[in-house]
């Protein structure tokens, strides 16, 4: 598989990014899982089509989010989320800081798909 396909794949760019090699299988049905509570929580905020799952590598990044460029941080997104959910740090204050991280991005993911009403939010309207 060409490396461009590696990070079009959900699956298989999340197990790049937490650092599990790509023909490592053994892990898969957890990493699915996970991802798929994370792809829950983005269509909750707006993003991708209200049926959309994983089940294997073939799901893509575009099956998910098309082509806007301006959803490219998802995939940080989802691969955070995963990585909290299948190996926690053990670390609470790193712990902490990865939730906040989170916590950021879905606030800002949140204000790419609704602009409106976050912006007068920030704006103390």
């Amino acid at each position: 598989m060409a490396d461009t396909e590696i990070l079009d794949s959900i699956l298989l760019s999340v197990k790049k990014n937490i650092g599990i090699h790509k023909t490592a299988t053994e892990f898969d049905e957890d990493l699915i899982m996970a991802i798929n509570s994370a792809i829950a929580v983005l269509r909750q905020l707006g993003v991708g089509s209200e049926d959309f799952s994983i089940k294997d590598e073939t799901a893509t990044w575009t099956d998910f989010i098309g082509s806007a460029k301006n959803l490219e941080m998802i995939k940080t997104y989802v691969s955070a989320k995963v990585g909290i959910i299948f190996d926690p740090p053990q670390n609470s204050s790193l712990l902490e800081a990865k939730k906040e991280l989170l916590a950021e991005m879905e606030w800002r993911i949140n204000v790419t798909v609704d602009p409106g009403d976050k912006e007068e939010e920030q704006n103390g309207r």
